[in-house]
């Protein structure tokens, strides 16, 4: 076995450890409203809505925070296709079933996290321009990743992956319109 496979595995029995955990867990009341409220604000609207926000409050540098934005969230979303078609990876939900959420699968495979990618190129891309909302944009983008753990739709390592993916491209796409 290569160390690449090795790697694979050490990852895989983790996630697969967890999501057992998960699955298995009768969560309070409050943290499964939570996790589907998150889960929800990342489908899309809340993003719409901040840029919407932008546009129309955003003073001087509205344009600009509003293409680094677009730009970062609209690359996530081919990355995220394209790796999802490639990895083929099932949904923890479909692997074992999950004891109270029951939600419809937004697409076929849970590598890497999609939600997660947008939120992170979305609430760090925002936060390069007004700082003062980098904090409340990143506990969305971080509510909305554990939800998709806590609802098995993802594992771990896919959260991870589009966290590191989404912040990298809205720190790449800052770069270029802040300039």
């Amino acid at each position: 076995m290569t160390a690449h496979q090795t790697m694979l595995q050490f990852i895989a029995s983790r996630d697969h450890r967890l999501m057992r955990k998960v699955n298995k867990w009768p969560a309070p009341k409050w943290i499964r409203f939570w996790a589907i409220a998150a889960t929800r604000a990342g489908d899309g609207w809340l993003w719409y809505l901040a840029g919407f926000a932008m546009l129309l409050l955003g003073g001087p540098l509205r344009f600009a925070a509003f293409a680094a934005t677009g730009c970062a969230a609209f690359a996530g979303v081919g990355i995220f296709v394209a790796i999802k078609k490639i990895s083929g990876r099932k949904r923890p939900c479909e692997i074992e079933p999950h004891c109270w959420a029951r939600l419809l699968l937004p697409d076929q495979f849970s590598y890497p996290s999609g939600h997660t990618i947008t939120a992170f190129a979305v609430a760090v891309s925002i936060g390069g321009f007004y700082p003062l909302f980098l904090v409340p944009l990143l506990f969305c983008a971080f509510s909305i990743a554990a939800s998709r753990i806590l609802l098995g739709m993802h594992f771990l390592s896919d959260v991870l992956v589009g966290a590191i993916l989404g912040t990298g491209l809205a720190l790449v796409s800052h770069s270029y319109f802040s300039s």
